[in-house]
């Protein structure tokens, strides 16, 4: 029987779980927890609404990994907070989110839910690479618009995208793609290339925005076929487009690379069945209590028990 697996973002998750949920929502000590309390209620509601079989939490072990920045130096460099001469980068995170994170991994090993990541990769990658293994349909819960071009229909493949906070989500297929942006999935990486993406450090080509570069990228199918039209004088490229990509040759030499994600990253044996039951009945207990995630996980474990 074909298992639906579901891959959660998770940073992407918990950010926008941290940022939706009032930060008055408290441990019994008065740690903020609203992070916390909000992925567990986000997990809930997408175990609820979708009924997956496998679910995987996927995880950043390398949020700006050093090949990519070897190829773009800008790549995610406004968001650097410490510099670090051996590890990642620390990432600039909330001052109140940071304490949170660790307990989210308690709580999803003590829950049994699979959280999975890769030395030297983000969690994009380990999603790019669980999703070229799948044998089944895949639904992809992110905010990261990049994961766009996993998005495969004949596949089952689709991105869950949260509207807000952590409500509803958007079911992202070929044909809302193509209607907001004007591409296909499988050209959305070349688009994203070429549009650049200031939140993520990528320049993009001078004077081309996000509708030129769909226009682009429809016209002449893919970055190469662009590229092409722009050292080709018989091409309808203008003089301006035609001298942005000339000049822009270096950076749209390794962008493609650095936008794409991984579908190779080496990933531990894990377990991907979403539990019916706690694997860890008391170190759940203690951190209910120690946090204050009595409600919380009391409205997810019926939910898994199904």
């Amino acid at each position: 029987m074909t298992r639906r697996l579901m891959l959660l973002d998770t940073a992407s998750l918990y950010f926008r779980a941290y940022f939706g949920v009032p930060d008055s929502v408290r441990a019994p000590d008065g740690t903020p927890v609203n992070a916390v309390r909000g992925l567990l209620d986000f997990i809930t509601r997408l175990v609820q609404d979708h009924r997956p079989d496998d679910l995987v939490a996927c995880w950043d072990e390398d949020w700006r990994p050093q090949w990519r920045v070897d190829l773009i130096p800008s790549y995610k460099a406004h968001r650097v907070a410490v510099e670090t001469e051996t590890g990642p980068d620390e990432e600039e995170v909330p001052d109140t989110l940071s304490p949170q994170v660790p307990v989210i991994e308690e709580v999803l090993a003590a829950l049994g839910i699979a959280r999975v990541g890769s030395a030297g990769f983000e969690a994009d990658d380990v999603i790019g690479t669980l999703t070229a293994r799948a044998g089944g349909p895949v639904d992809i819960v992110t905010g990261d618009r990049d994961l766009f071009q996993l998005v495969d229909d004949a596949r089952g493949i689709r991105v869950l995208y949260p509207r807000k906070g952590v409500g509803d989500c958007d079911l992202v297929d070929a044909e809302l793609i193509r209607t907001k942006y004007g591409v296909r999935p499988d050209q959305y990486a070349d688009f994203a290339a070429l549009r650049g993406d200031a939140s993520d450090g990528l320049p993009g080509v001078k004077g081309i925005g996000e509708k030129t570069a769909a226009q682009l990228i429809t016209e002449y199918g893919d970055l190469a076929g662009v590229r092409a039209a722009a050292e080709d004088r018989t091409s309808k490229l203008t003089p301006a487009k035609r001298r942005g990509i000339v000049e822009a040759a270096a950076y749209l030499d390794v962008a493609p690379t650095v936008v794409r994600v991984a579908a190779d990253a080496p990933l531990p044996e894990f377990d991907p069945a979403l539990p019916a039951a706690p694997r860890d009945p008391a170190a759940l207990e203690a951190l209910v209590k120690r946090w204050g995630l009595g409600g919380a996980v009391g409205r997810l474990l019926p939910v898994l028990e199904r």
